[in-house]
């Protein structure tokens, strides 16, 4: 799983065509938020109509997800049409990307999935405010524990930012005044 060596870097930017054909650019970092960024084999299939509507209804009913405070994007090799469909048919409110080339996949080293058998894998990655992979989770078959990874991944983020070092900075001596 080549996609590993990722875990601590960080995360490649890229922009891909989103479900209404236009251009969608992932800069991790870029506004303090934290990503999940989840790749999957099919738009429209058993296993992937499910995982896409667990993180719909997390983005709606969980708290960490609220408030902006985490972005949730899909991504598969389907077509834009396709994407469009999935979107609509499933009210996904989230960025689903048709990554037909493949080169969003080549940028996160995702390849293949069950062992070689699936021509894509699914694959979750946890990207923090600061555009840092810290995680990863590759299972093709438990299409539900994607959404229950980052749940907990947020969670643990919320908390480290809750619990960061505030940083001091020093006051600037005042500045001498003359007396004439």
């Amino acid at each position: 799983m080549a996609w590993q060596s990722l875990i601590g870097q960080t995360a490649p930017s890229l922009t891909l065509p989103d479900s209404k054909g236009e251009p969608y650019t992932i800069t991790p970092g870029k506004n303090g938020t934290p990503i999940a960024l989840y790749f999957y084999p099919k738009s429209g299939s058993y296993g992937c109509t499910k995982e896409a509507c667990q993180f719909r209804d997390a983005l709606a009913e969980k708290e960490v997800f609220k408030d902006d405070r985490a972005l949730v994007i899909g991504v598969s090799p389907d077509s834009v049409e396709k994407q469009k469909l999935f979107v609509e048919k499933q009210k996904l409110t989230f960025p689903i990307l048709s990554d037909e080339k493949l080169e969003a996949r080549k940028a996160y080293k995702v390849g293949k999935g069950l062992m070689g058998l699936n021509d894509y894998a699914r694959t979750t990655f946890i990207i923090d405010g600061k555009g840092v992979i810290r995680d990863g989770l590759d299972t093709t078959i438990n299409y539900s524990a994607h959404s229950k990874f980052v749940t907990k991944w947020l969670e643990k983020l919320q908390k480290e930012s809750e619990t960061a070092p505030v940083a001091i900075t020093e006051a600037a001596p005042a500045a001498a005044t003359e007396s004439s």
